[in-house]
């Protein structure tokens, strides 16, 4: 891929001055260094912090998609939308969305470039074409950046919330209200492949949403409840977390305490079900309904009112649940 290039118009460190000019974020910026893709007055330059001067010349270049080793991929996505700059897909449960030392399986990454799908480079080897990211045992839409001036525009979506996403969860205990959970979460100490609340952790802001409640129409006692979900901020299990400090706790989620009598839920039952964005070449306003897969399709037909359901997840009225819930706080 061929070298850009551009003029130092006031001092500052390189990796700041990378930041701002590709509007990305600084540890993608120091991956393109530390890679050895920047070149100061044509050296390339793998220190983040080189203090620059008015008129020094910085160039940088993306990697081009190498195809890795050949893998076994056994499975497809749904794919709800493409066109030339990007594509969304439903994601199944199970499939992790990018590469990692930890990884050994195949993943969502490797499917694409398996399929031979054109990808962005901006944000690394092990993550061509990731925008953002939903944990392995999470469903639903997910946008797939094609290339990377369409990357470039859809991250600044994430970072000004023109894109979002509602979600769907069914959990083990009904919430008393509808409201929005602001905690701040981190790393949770004693158990590192859990997240906490945490006074030192990052900023996260959730809003929840009842929709149904089992028993409503049932004799049984109400034990469950459909719910939606709205995020104002992206971090690690910040769903999960954010239920478990209200003591509720997603069907299947085993690491967050969820506990099934039976085992028949294998999965966590949390779904992306509505994506909302702005296309990054034309600027169209655009949503995408990504379909429940029929294990949860299934234990919701069973467990609850099919048609008040479908009558709450209607995806023209989703949206108004959350305006009302931000009017009120």
């Amino acid at each position: 891929m061929d070298w850009k290039s551009f003029e130092v118009t006031k001092v500052g460190r390189l990796d700041k001055i990378l930041t701002t000019e590709l509007n990305q974020s600084r540890n993608q910026v120091e991956h393109l260094i530390k890679e050895g893709l920047v070149k100061v007055n044509d050296r390339i330059v793998i220190k983040t912090g080189k203090k620059l001067i008015e008129g020094e010349i910085i160039s940088y270049r993306f990697k081009e998609v190498v195809p890795k080793e050949p893998m076994v991929i056994d499975f497809d996505v749904e794919i709800l939308y493409e066109d030339e700059a990007m594509m969304v897909v439903n994601k199944p449960s199970g499939l992790v969305v990018h590469p990692a030392p930890s990884v050994k399986e195949p993943t969502l990454v490797d499917w694409l470039i398996h399929k031979g799908i054109s990808l962005s480079t901006i944000s690394g080897e092990e993550r061509h074409g990731i925008v953002h990211r939903i944990d392995k045992e999470t469903t639903g839409a997910l946008v797939i950046a094609k290339t990377n001036e369409a990357h470039q525009r859809l991250s600044e979506q994430l970072q000004d919330k023109s894109m979002g996403r509602y979600y769907l969860a069914i959990i083990d205990c009904p919430l008393k209200a509808n409201g929005i959970i602001e905690k701040p979460i981190g790393r949770n100490p004693n158990n590192r492949l859990k997240m906490d609340i945490r006074e030192d952790g990052k900023e996260a802001k959730s809003a929840f949403c009842k929709l149904v409640e089992r028993g409503t129409t049932h004799n049984s006692q109400s034990n469950l409840e459909l719910i939606a979900v709205k995020l104002f901020t992206g971090r690690t299990h910040q769903i999960r977390v954010h239920l478990e400090s209200l003591g509720r706790h997603i069907l299947g989620d085993t690491l967050y305490g969820f506990k099934s009598k039976k085992d028949t839920i294998n999965r966590v039952f949390l779904h992306a079900y509505k994506l909302y964005m702005f296309h990054p070449t034309t600027n169209r306003r655009m949503e995408f309904v990504a379909p429940l897969f029929p294990d949860m399709q299934n234990f919701l037909e069973n467990k609850f009112n099919q048609g008040e359901v479908y009558d709450k997840i209607n995806p023209s009225t989703i949206d108004t649940y959350f305006s009302t819930i931000v009017e009120r706080m």
